[in-house]
């Protein structure tokens, strides 16, 4: 995508009337779906880089839009919202999290029950002695899927802004919102809703779902996951195929912790039907609000700035501080450890990196989507491990070898509580024979 198709999608600072700012978003996502239709790519309107005519289509599902201000005197409060009768409660100390009063400006990722939220940040210096020379505000939708969120990033960003300047001024998001909203029927529930959406959002994305995620870096997330922890992807990857309860530690910004959230989801994506497993979706953002909901979980993914987590060690299997990756119980801490085949994968995964930029930028292609890349090989990985696995369970003897784990990229020795833990977990009939510590390599 060339940058000047990496323009905001609405630009609403010179319209004052309503019915020419409805028109003009109309307009513009027309334009949007004529072109997902055609042969040319630089034709696409984009909000964040994606120009995948799946994606496009995909229901916006807006079921609601809202302000969210800091007051001086009570803290954080929903100054507005549509429609006026949506249950926000919460959403107040999501849509601005802990922390942001440190920050110009930041984005976040969060989960409302049933319903993802998206909502940018950002602070601006006021002379005003009653807002304490600070003005913070967040514009922010919710969706019943978080799928289509990053569409409406820059529209966010620019509303914000917006606010700032001219607080109380509404009609912007209103005529956005009359656009694209979804409706939910009586009782409020997000599975009823009675517009052309997904079933579910899925638990680790698929790859025709990879788009939807492309976020402002220019080099996508994913690259910057692997590049943040190293080796140790391999580690958060056996840890999100056993489907343990995962949380991010950062302190603010807390944006590009929710791409963390992503990815470590999409480590454990596969295609392989059938396998008895819970049902895992990320909640990114979280705060102390969230403790009792998060108690209840069998498995999640989810990012905090409140360090008050750390020490609530019922609520997770593994606690992630920046780089530090830390496990309370001896069978998860065993697999911390990097193993041999763990160094291995990812000199393998560096180096088809490097080959498939190389072949792309030989056949002239000006941007590399790494992330359908990394998508990929995590994938092939994952479907590899569980086609073994099934296959020796149906065999006569169903006996699992070295050999077998080395063909699946595991260490037989380095990695095999990883594997006691894997086929537990999914309910995989095998007999490992792999018992002795002096086994080969």
């Amino acid at each position: 995508m060339a940058e000047h198709d990496k323009s905001p999608l609405l630009k609403f600072d010179q319209l004052d009337d309503y019915e020419t700012q409805r028109q003009q978003i109309r307009h513009l996502y027309e334009n949007n779906e004529r072109s997902s239709g055609g042969d040319g790519s630089n034709d696409v309107i984009t909000i964040s880089g994606s120009t995948s005519a799946s994606v496009l289509a995909e229901p916006d599902n807006v079921v609601a839009i809202f302000v969210v201000a800091f007051d001086t005197r009570t803290g954080n409060l929903v100054e507005w919202c549509l429609p006026e009768e949506t249950d926000l409660d919460g959403v107040e100390f999501k849509a601005m999290a802990s922390g942001s009063h440190t920050l110009d400006k930041d984005f976040v990722y969060f989960r409302k029950e049933n319903l993802y939220g998206l909502a940018c940040f950002e602070n601006m210096k006021v002379e005003s002695e009653i807002e304490r020379g600070a003005r913070m505000k967040s514009v922010g939708i919710l969706s019943t899927s978080y799928t289509s969120l990053y569409k409406h990033m820059q529209f966010l960003e620019t509303q914000v802004r917006h606010q700032l300047e001219v607080p109380g001024v509404y009609t912007q998001l209103i005529a956005f919102f009359d656009d694209k909203k979804g409706v939910l029927p009586i009782g409020g529930s997000a599975e009823a809703l009675k517009i052309p959406s997904p079933a579910s959002t899925p638990s680790t994305p698929s790859k025709e779902l990879l788009p939807e995620m492309k976020i402002t870096h220019p080099a996508g997330c994913f690259s910057q996951f692997i590049k943040f922890f190293g080796e140790q992807i391999y580690t958060l990857w056996k840890f999100a195929l056993l489907q343990k309860r995962i949380l991010f530690f950062s302190p603010p910004p807390i944006g590009v912790v929710c791409y963390r959230v992503y990815c470590a989801c999409c480590l454990g994506n596969h295609n392989i039907q059938g396998l008895t497993r819970h049902d895992i979706r990320p909640h990114f953002y979280v705060n102390v609000a969230d403790i009792e909901a998060l108690e209840n979980e069998m498995t999640y993914i989810a990012c905090t700035t409140e360090k008050i987590f750390e020490s609530k060690t019922h609520l997770y299997d593994v606690y992630i501080d920046n780089q530090l990756v830390r496990a309370h119980t001896p069978a998860l801490k065993d697999l911390l450890k990097i193993s041999d085949a763990d160094r291995e994968k990812y000199a393998k995964l560096n180096n088809q990196r490097s080959s498939y930029i190389f072949s792309l930028q030989e056949a002239g292609e000006q941007v590399i989507d790494e992330e359908e890349f990394f998508s990929n090989f995590f994938t092939e990985l994952n479907d590899r491990l569980f086609q073994t696995l099934l296959d020796i369970s149906c065999s006569q003897d169903r006996q699992l070898t070295s050999d077998h784990m080395k063909s699946m990229g595991l260490d037989p020795v380095g990695d095999r509580t990883f594997l006691m833990e894997l086929v537990e977990h999914y309910g995989i009939d095998v007999v490992l024979m792999v018992d002795n510590p002096c086994c080969p390599k």
